[in-house]
């Protein structure tokens, strides 16, 4: 349903699946437009799509309620395919959250370079972040079994990879430039 079916839901089938009287739908909607975590779309249709920050809000809210991590800090990475955060459990232990961020601009070729795809024609790019971090959770674990030394994975939740801390710096500040 929705956004597993549809790259733009259209109203009426958001009013049919959340089950709000009249009105109240849309007084939903737009309180998660105010906060970007949806985006209105009315070229074809009139329809929303989930963003990055909504997808984000709905992974972080899970991983809370199951108690994983109870805070997030701050942001510690940023890259063409990811944007990784510090957060910390309820007995402060560090660790690290991948939030997934595939079809960034600079990094568009991912469906051409990876298997995530099959024999799908269509797609949509939180899919594909899902998928990615779905793969790199189960590789991670594989990796780890056979006493591979990576982080070990804690969990995963739709586009998120949650993983320990490793704490360290960028070898670039210890490589001789000459």
């Amino acid at each position: 349903m929705g956004m597993r079916n549809h790259q733009i839901v259209p109203s009426e089938l958001i009013h049919r699946i959340a089950r709000l009287k009249h009105g109240g739908t849309y007084k939903v909607l737009k309180n998660l437009l105010k906060h970007k975590l949806l985006h209105h779309d009315s070229s074809k249709y009139d329809g929303f799509r989930l963003t990055y920050l909504g997808y984000d809000f709905l992974a972080i809210k899970t991983m809370v309620n199951r108690g994983v991590f109870v805070s997030v800090g701050r942001q510690i990475g940023v890259g063409k395919e990811s944007d990784i955060f510090e957060v910390a459990t309820e007995d402060g232990k560090l660790l690290a959250m991948k939030l997934h961020r595939l079809g960034r601009v600079s990094f568009r070729a991912v469906k051409s370079k990876r298997d995530y795809l099959k024999h799908r024609s269509s797609f949509n790019w939180l899919y594909l972040s899902r998928l990615a971090a779905v793969k790199e959770f189960a590789f991670m674990k594989a990796l780890q079994e056979h006493g591979f030394p990576v982080p070990s994975a804690v969990y995963c939740n739709r586009h998120c990879v949650v993983m320990p801390l490793v704490q360290g710096y960028p070898l670039t500040n210890n490589c001789d430039r000459n």
